[in-house]
């Protein structure tokens, strides 16, 4: 499981520096794609191998569904590590999650979540979030704390 939070940094060539603690369970080989609320996705292989089974099980005869699918794996580019622990951030991801050079790498159980900082931080302020109310609607979908 991916757990934590960790601000880096993106070179001029679009390389960045992964968390040795990701890197161990990302495994040699992963997929980068864009993600939900303008991040970018980074699942280990064989957690974007069950995810594409569930997206070929979607009907092509339903729009959202087939756009859903193009959104996740147009994009989707297969990484590994240099040298250095570092991989290459393709342009069109970059512009699509406007990362530019701070980036907040985010563990999130399945999969890591890389943001530009200035959108993590607009998106992820918890002062104006009320976690209340949303645990309290989380109820509905099984989760109690």
């Amino acid at each position: 499981m991916f757990r934590g939070e960790y601000n880096h940094s993106v070179d001029t060539k679009g390389r960045l520096i992964i968390p040795s603690k990701f890197r161990e369970q990302l495994g040699e080989e992963f997929i980068l794609t864009r993600g939900l609320d303008g991040c970018l996705f980074v699942f280990p292989m064989k957690e974007w191998e069950d995810y594409e089974e569930k997206l070929r099980k979607l009907p092509t005869t339903n729009k959202n569904a087939r756009s859903f699918v193009r959104f996740l794996t147009a994009g989707a580019a297969s990484c590994e590590f240099d040298k250095q622990g570092r991989i290459l951030i393709p342009a069109t991801l970059r512009k699509f999650a406007g990362i530019e050079k701070d980036v907040v790498l985010a563990g999130l159980l399945n999969r890591i979540e890389i943001w530009s900082e200035e959108k993590w931080n607009q998106n992820n302020n918890y002062e104006e979030i009320d976690m209340d109310e949303i645990a309290g609607q989380l109820t509905e979908l099984g989760l109690d704390i």
